[in-house]
């Protein structure tokens, strides 16, 4: 499994890693000495802070999701001359203020404004890491040789932000036979902040866990926050956290690190927009929101190859797991989908319809809209992508995030409906070969006429009855809005546990309190079916049935009317077995009454709480 940043290595550089490392130390050796090196006069802020004038309120950070630019997907491409002296050799000084001059000549002006500087910045071109005698990251002196705070106030110079990296926990170089000091923390060491049998963690065993029952940890992190502020960085990736990250478990569980951060940046003075890093568990979304301003859903988007991402290495994992987080992204904390690489064209790795997917799903579902992209080699195609000012507006407007309407199947539709009374839509067909894809207005809750417009093309398409269909190559997708003029539809709910229903093999009814009539139908696996008798309808035709389900990961079942042949369809996850989430499906119906099976087939299928049949 591929993992994040800096740590997200192949075998050669893992063996670097592993011979740059400190020995572990098996005690706090009372008669041991150990050198640390001095850090740059430049890099040794200490006082607290004082806020620009012109930074952001902390209470506004992330009211929006933020726009701007990370080092980590050229540092992890093998594409040729991006890395010349060795694997992650991209990051360096010369290389961010590069960047930073480009965004501010091509996307400032679009809404882009943080500049922000990945793993690996204490770190030589053989991944050997430099601490300062705090045991806080040190910046290395070729990479960065005017130190770090020279680099964000160039930053800033431009009228951006500026962004800066750590992993969660404390740094197994930096321990230093635990005698090295913590900053503004009398008497209290390495040694006093960590557990006693050297437990490591974060997603690559990289550090030694933090325990926080110990009075000298906060101040640990409290000495790493006002280093950054005091250097005038305004965002901090905090890497490695878990539960998630690819671990799970007491060891590996840094909720209390970030609430440390969160605390510790307050106490700064200083606004830092703090996110959090990678595949982080849904589990614990409450705590994300709680400490931070945004969290990555899924693991690394580049591909780790001759190019900065791939379609199937891991752009198109989004569709199926950004579903279950779309009801926690809003102001304040938003879904992160990482990096949004679509602006290089043959270093992206991608084709254009994908390229336009990709921003699609991006600006849909809230997330950041920070690129990983060369800047000073944007195409023409590319910077389209990045400056079109509806999709933008999309983004970062008061509309929610969109989720699926439909099932997660190769052709879909995403939607949200936004405070104007207007939806957004989006068509995609995520299959290899080019598909026909349907927006019927029923699964938006509609029927009649509505307008049309492309948001990609900026141009109103007309008006259009009941639906739109578009004819997509593989891989491609549409962006609308779309304005009704028609009808609300009105639905008829059947419960799932109504005793009219047929339950076969193992279903059964449930308690489920977040269902409409307080149950649900599950224990549908493995020839699990359940039957709904006596669906009346009054007309033949096609009819968009809405149904209602929880599904703690994606599932798939059967659906089929009168005893014909059923259709198998994926159910987007709704992140837990507590929420409810609805879905469109087309049935087939007589004129009268009815039956609708749900069927598990031979795998697991979603529990049911009820379906919707519209009414006309």
């Amino acid at each position: 499994m591929r993992s994040s940043s800096y740590f997200a290595l192949p075998a050669r550089a893992l063996l670097v890693l592993a011979l740059a490392a400190v020995a572990v130390p098996t005690a706090h050796a009372a008669d041991t000495t150990t050198a640390v090196p001095t850090a740059h006069a430049a890099d040794t802020t200490t006082a607290v802070p004082i806020a620009h004038a012109a930074d952001t309120p902390a209470a506004a950070l992330a009211a929006k999701p933020y726009m701007g630019w990370s080092s980590w997907s050229m540092q992890s491409s093998k594409y040729p001359g991006l890395n010349p002296d060795g694997d992650y050799s991209y990051l360096t000084e010369a290389n961010v203020l590069k960047q930073t001059d480009a965004m501010a000549a091509k996307l400032k002006k679009y809404g882009y404004e943080y500049v922000n500087i990945d793993a690996g910045w204490w770190m030589d071109k053989t991944w050997k890491s430099g601490y300062d005698q705090y045991g806080r990251q040190k910046p290395d002196p070729v990479r960065f040789p005017s130190g770090m705070k020279a680099v964000a106030d160039r930053i800033h110079a431009k009228g951006l932000k500026a962004g800066i990296y750590l992993p969660a926990g404390l740094e197994k170089g930096a321990y230093g036979d635990g005698r090295t000091p913590i900053w503004n923390a009398e008497g209290c060491t390495t040694a006093d902040i960590v557990y006693d049998d050297l437990r490591t963690t974060n997603g690559w065993d990289s550090a030694y866990k933090l325990d926080f029952s110990k009075p000298c940890t906060a101040k640990y992190i409290d000495s790493q926050a006002q280093l950054i502020a005091g250097w005038g960085y305004d965002f901090l990736k905090l890497d490695g956290v878990g539960p998630g990250s690819g671990k799970n478990g007491d060891q590996y569980d840094n909720v209390a690190d970030v609430a440390a951060w969160h605390q510790a940046i307050a106490d700064t003075g200083r606004p830092i927009h703090l996110e959090l890093s990678w595949s982080l568990d849904i589990g614990h979304a409450a705590d994300w929101k709680k400490y931070s301003q945004g969290w990555r859903v899924d693991t690394d988007v580049e591909c780790y190859c001759n190019t900065l991402v791939s379609w199937e290495n891991s752009v198109d994992d989004r569709w199926d797991d950004t579903p279950a987080w779309t009801r926690h992204a809003g102001p304040g904390g938003w879904n992160d989908l990482d990096s949004l690489d679509v602006g290089n064209g043959e270093m992206d790795g991608l084709t254009k319809a994908e390229r336009q997917s990709y921003a699609t799903l991006w600006a849909i579902a809230k997330s950041p809209l920070y690129t990983g992209d060369d800047l000073t080699r944007l195409d023409s195609y590319g910077l389209s992508l990045l400056t079109n000012r509806e999709v933008i507006a999309l983004n970062q407007g008061p509309n929610p995030p969109a989720r699926p309407v439909t099932p997660s199947d190769p052709q879909q539709v995403w939607a949200a409906k936004n405070p104007d009374g207007t939806y957004t839509v989006a068509l995609f067909n995520l299959a290899d070969a080019p598909a026909a894809v349907t927006a019927d207005w029923a699964a938006l809750g509609f029927t009649g006429k509505a307008a049309v417009r492309d948001l990609w093309n900026q141009e109103n398409l007309g008006t259009y009855k009941n639906k739109v269909t578009q004819a997509l190559p593989a891989h491609g997708s549409r962006l609308f809005t779309v304005t009704p003029h028609g009808q609300q539809l009105t639905w008829t709910a059947v419960e799932a546990e109504s005793s009219a229903n047929t339950l076969t093999g193992n279903a059964s009814v449930a308690d489920c309190s977040a269902c409409s009539g307080g149950h649900k139908v599950g224990n549908l696996y493995v020839g699990g079916r359940l039957t709904f008798n006596d669906i009346v309808v009054a007309k033949a035709g096609t009819y968009q049935i809405r149904v209602a389900y929880i599904s703690g990961d994606s599932r798939s079942a059967d659906i089929s009317a009168n005893g014909g042949g059923a259709t198998r369809h994926k159910f987007p996850a709704t992140g837990d077995w507590g929420t409810v989430e609805t879905v469109s499906v087309p049935v087939t119906l007589k004129a009268g009454s009815n039956t609708i099976a749900v069927d598990s087939g031979t795998g697991y299928a979603p529990d049911i709480d009820r379906i919707d049949i519209p009414k006309s």
